[in-house]
């Protein structure tokens, strides 16, 4: 159910997304008034979360439904802590992927705007869409006289524009829930030092979902399902040496360690140093030794000395049985987005440095090694027109099928022929959102309610 508006973007990068959905193999296959229903879709549901959680489980330390249970322990205790009504929590095993747990969202709910109101950043106010409280520091605006304890609406700035410390804001905004102030504004916007923790206690949020601040940490890990999902296509086998290029924060890197048995080893490498530190704290959390994090870029990977031995990178080319290459990416199909405000340069930075990376990768990779790429975001330049751009430079790959396949083929447009379009994985939201019925089974809609997101998978010949 659309009750946001559309996603906020500049006109020039709507204008650019609207080329990409309108393009002519589109416009051929579908028609212009379904091209343009799909890409008005697209809009809509960028601003809205999906309509479940998706959680991976840990199951290299403890078994799918010993964790299900639990899960569903700490979750009836968190919520009966803030409800006087005891509640029962649902939490489905997705059918098809084995660590995946799913849990309903509910919402939109009736909730009744406040005249105290609190400003959020557009990030902050995404988050508590998907069962977040707001921390201090994405506060932006507050009542003069707020307290801890009053009871405030919460708001998402959509275009970036309150000013921080602002007692009022009438720009472009948009109403997620009510909650309570944990602070006084004195402690958000008056000390030297900026604020941590939990400002803002959500108690009547927009879309209910439990929030797992601080729940079975080592047990379960929130995670979107196309990214669950690329672990199980890489498809690691114990006692293989697999490179992650783009590692931080860590999650796709502790999934194929966990794939494996923790057995081999998976060098984790990203360009930011307190990144690197993030990704050794979830290895050790999860209990996996196999991790190895390295900070580096990893277009420059590649020794030109093949004679190297060093347990670090540069790596002698032809190191690693299989490369994930989830590439840093415009990230236009992240859920919920209600406002990016990116100009079409920015948008469009990315497609160079994702084939310095490309490169890298072929060169790292043995012979009969798997490439998987993969992006959260919905442009066509930098997914499917990578893919031939791959396919046409590097003639040692080829595309693979993918297991599991749950999303849509590939989009036309990058001049790819039918069959390769098939190989390809696609999570398009708006090809079936409002149109999956809320009475639907939730694992027929976890599949295709999701971000939006692509996966290719790459043998080297």
């Amino acid at each position: 159910m659309s009750i946001f508006p559309r996603i906020s973007l500049k006109p020039e990068v709507t204008e650019y997304l609207k080329s990409v959905f309108l393009n002519n193999e589109v416009l051929t296959a579908v028609g212009h008034q379904e091209a343009e229903h799909r890409f008005h879709k697209l809009l809509s549901c960028l601003s809205h979360p999906p309509s479940y959680t998706c959680v991976r489980a840990s199951t290299h330390l403890a078994p799918l439904e010993e964790i299900r249970q639990r899960l569903a322990e700490e979750l009836r205790k968190q919520m009966c802590s803030s409800s006087a009504e005891e509640v029962s929590v649902q939490i489905l095993p997705h059918p098809r992927i084995a660590d995946v747990l799913i849990l309903p969202v509910e919402g939109p709910r009736p909730v009744k705007q406040l005249s105290s109101e609190v400003v959020v950043g557009a990030q902050c106010g995404s988050a508590v869409l998907r069962g977040a409280h707001v921390f201090a520091p994405g506060i932006l605006g507050s009542p003069k006289y707020m307290k801890a304890g009053d009871l405030v609406s919460v708001f998402s700035d959509l275009e970036g524009r309150c000013t921080r410390g602002a007692t009022s804001f009438q720009g472009k905004k948009v109403f997620v829930g009510n909650g309570v102030a944990e602070m006084d504004r004195s402690t958000i916007f008056c000390t030297d030092e900026p604020a941590r923790g939990i400002g803002i206690r959500m108690v009547e949020p927009l879309y209910r979902s439990p929030s797992f601040d601080g729940v079975l940490p080592s047990l379960v890990f929130l995670q979107n399902l196309p990214s669950v999902v690329v672990g199980h296509v890489l498809g690691p086998r114990p006692g293989e040496r697999i490179l992650d290029m783009c590692a931080a924060p860590g999650g796709k890197t502790c999934h194929i360690a966990a794939l494996m048995g923790d057995q081999g080893e998976v060098v984790a490498l990203d360009r930011i140093r307190n990144k690197i530190d993030r990704i050794r704290q979830n290895a050790q959390m999860l209990h996996l030794q196999s991790v190895k994090a390295h900070c580096f870029n990893s277009t420059q990977a590649v020794s030109s000395d093949p004679a190297q031995e060093t347990e670090g990178p540069p790596f002698p080319p032809e190191s690693f049985d299989r490369v994930l290459l989830d590439a840093p990416c415009s990230g236009l199909g992240q859920r919920p987005n209600m406002g990016s405000t990116w100009s079409l340069k920015e948008i469009c930075s990315y497609q160079p440095l994702q084939r310095k990376l490309f490169h890298a990768a072929v060169r790292l990779l043995k012979k009969g090694g798997v490439l998987v790429y993969s992006t959260c975001t919905v442009t066509l330049a930098e997914n499917e027109e990578q893919v031939a751009w791959a396919l046409d430079t590097f003639p040692c790959l080829s595309l693979q099928p993918q297991e599991p396949h749950i999303g849509a083929e590939g989009m036309s447009g990058a001049g790819l022929p039918p069959e390769q379009l098939r190989l390809l994985q696609r999570f398009s939201p708006e090809l079936s959102w409002e149109q999956t019925e809320a009475t639907a089974p939730l694992p027929c809609r976890a599949d295709s309610d999701t971000i939006g997101f692509f996966i290719a998978k790459f043998l080297k010949n």
